[in-house]
């Protein structure tokens, strides 16, 4: 990730967490959590901003990366060690992510485009199947209403 793209998201992450308690949420019409993954390489805790998809009651992050035929870092991070934090709403929460496939990930992939059409021209522009990422809360970890620091 290039140094602009740090500065963006920091910036990003920064408004979300002082802004996710107003009613619209911190970026208005446009759905935006926060990931926390686990470096594949560093072991390091990396927070990414992305936007999500709820489809049938799943929380769904899409690892599009543009239609880029590179992996989103996040993605990487979270297919080596699925243990992930989600900031969404006033919610904060430790999560598992699983990548979807199959019939799974075909009904997924079709409610996906009939909310957001756009992913169909990322998908075009890539020869990699698009990752498509359900995120399934922790039992064993209490909701908070306070986001934690870090990132």
């Amino acid at each position: 990730m290039t140094s602009d793209q740090q500065a963006y998201n920091a910036q990003m992450i920064a408004e979300f967490r002082a802004t996710r308690d107003q009613p619209d949420g911190p970026f208005p019409g446009r759905p935006l959590l926060l990931v926390t993954t686990t470096g594949a390489r560093s072991g390091l805790a990396r927070t990414t901003p992305l936007m999500y998809a709820t489809i049938d009651g799943q929380l769904l992050l899409i690892g599009s990366n543009m239609g880029a035929e590179a992996q989103p870092d996040w993605c990487r991070n979270l297919i080596a060690n699925p243990q992930v934090t989600i900031e969404v709403g006033k919610e904060t929460y430790a999560a598992t992510a699983r990548v979807t496939t199959g019939a799974e990930r075909a009904r997924l992939w079709e409610g996906l485009i009939v909310q957001s059409p756009f992913f169909v021209e990322h998908q075009a522009k890539t020869m990699r199947e698009i990752p498509l990422i359900v995120i399934e809360r922790s039992n064993s970890s209490p909701e908070t209403q306070d986001a934690t620091p870090g990132g």
